[in-house]
């Protein structure tokens, strides 16, 4: 498994279906989608909450794998 870019960044609008656009350190604003294990322990995302992203390499989302 290929190592990805891990960035932090903080949530800024909260989408249907686990979806949440998210403001990176540098400006830039990804949509992100929640993590399986993020799923599977009924973590909550909320507005305002700081977040660790994995970014995809091809530009398209990133996925919240921790909230800090």
């Amino acid at each position: 498994m290929s190592e990805q870019e891990t960035v932090e960044g903080v949530v800024e609008e909260a989408l249907p279906n686990t979806l949440f656009r998210v403001t990176l350190p540098d400006g830039e604003t990804v949509l992100a989608y929640l993590a399986g294990k993020m799923r599977l322990h009924r973590i909550k995302v909320l507005v305002g909450d700081k977040v660790t992203l994995q970014l995809d390499p091809y530009g398209g989302r990133a996925r919240i794998v921790r909230r800090l």
